[in-house]
């Protein structure tokens, strides 16, 4: 493992459900699927059996890779950061660019980032370009299309 796998308490819970909605529910019923199709008779041609197996195998998948996630997480509290004036992980981030466009970004774990919604991974290049920044602090960001100034304006650890 090269890298530690940080986690908020939320998405350690969202990981959780997943599982257990794919072990105790998805899982059973598609088993009863392919318990039904392989009753029906000749398997080589029967889509049900055929695809049953191939949705099972991608639950199974699903399955290893989260308990993985899970067992191996390092659960951050953002609240519980020593330092609420700098940015760092679980920090809720306004900050404008050279375009004088503001957004707020929440920086989280690989496993539950959603940039449409905000939440940023913390390995991604915006937020290893704020981290430990503070109010005020001006850094340049590097992206495909050139650099871009971000100004932080306020940080918050509330959920």
């Amino acid at each position: 493992m090269d890298k530690p796998i940080y986690i908020t308490p939320e998405g350690l819970q969202t990981l959780k459900t997943e599982l257990d909605d794919l072990w105790k529910k998805q899982r059973p019923e598609t088993v009863a699927i392919v318990s039904w199709a392989a009753g029906n008779g000749d398997r080589s041609e029967n889509g049900d059996y055929i695809y049953g197996k191939k949705r099972l195998r991608e639950i199974d998948r699903r399955v290893r890779y989260l308990r993985k996630r899970i067992e191996d997480a390092v659960v951050v509290r953002p609240e519980d950061q020593a330092d609420h004036a700098r940015i760092f992980f679980g920090a809720t981030v306004t900050y404008v660019n050279a375009r004088d466009e503001e957004k707020t970004i929440r920086i989280v774990g690989e496993d539950e980032a959603e940039s449409l919604v905000g939440k940023i991974s913390w390995i991604s290049p915006v937020a290893r370009a704020l981290m430990k920044c503070k109010v005020g602090d001006v850094v340049t960001l590097r992206t495909p299309a050139g650099e871009d100034e971000l100004e932080v304006l306020k940080i918050s650890y509330c959920v």
